[in-house]
């Protein structure tokens, strides 16, 4: 499955936020990055520009090639409210990012490799798609076989946050989607409207 395996860093170093969580070169070199990156210029970005940035840091924000991003923006078009604000909340209801929220991974890309690797279930059943959309009521857990792995139970003793819209049990090492999340219950720094913007033209 094709997936994003570049140096994250230098990424996050583009659009000069930690989109991939703390990074110690970010804030090292708050800069561009490449050759030029402390001295260039920013010339003024066009329209174009600024609408592609924000679709870009979204997608590897989420971990969503360019394919899979334009099918869920068709489906947010296709639903009832605000694109953008639908978009982002199919983005957020993705197996692999509720499996990050949740802290049963420290990082969204290693959420993907858990459900890949069969170690998360929903509503009591193991399913190994990533991009599985979740709604309300259902329960994501740790596979029974996976409950004693190191990188999981690493993962979740240094949890700190819990959203509004996730209930966790950590008797049970398992997450109950509560409802689907609004915009203002999700912490990305993201312009969705930029976006919609983008796709519209």
């Amino acid at each position: 499955m094709a997936r994003y395996t570049g140096p994250k860093s230098k990424i996050a170093r583009r659009f000069r936020e930690p989109i991939f969580g703390p990074d110690k070169a970010l804030e090292k070199r708050s800069y561009g990055p490449g050759q030029h990156g402390p001295n260039k210029r920013r010339g003024k970005q066009s329209e174009y520009s600024i609408q592609l940035t924000e679709k870009q840091k979204a997608k590897y924000t989420y971990g969503i090639l360019e394919r899979q991003f334009l099918n869920l923006f068709k489906k947010a078009s296709a639903m009832k409210g605000i694109t953008g604000e639908n978009l982002l909340i199919l983005c957020e209801s993705r197996l692999d990012n509720t499996v990050y929220r949740l802290g049963i991974a420290p990082t969204r890309s290693a959420a993907r490799q858990f459900v890949s690797h069969k170690h998360i279930t929903v509503n009591g059943k193991v399913v190994n798609i990533p991009s599985y959309s979740l709604r309300e009521g259902d329960v994501v857990g740790v596979r029974e076989k996976s409950k004693s792995l190191e990188a999981i139970t690493n993962s979740i003793a240094s949890r700190t946050t819990d959203y509004d819209w996730l209930n966790w049990n950590p008797s049970t090492m398992s997450g109950t989607m509560l409802n689907t999340p609004s915009r203002e219950m999700i912490p990305e720094n993201i312009k969705e409207q930029l976006i919609v913007e983008l796709y519209s033209k």
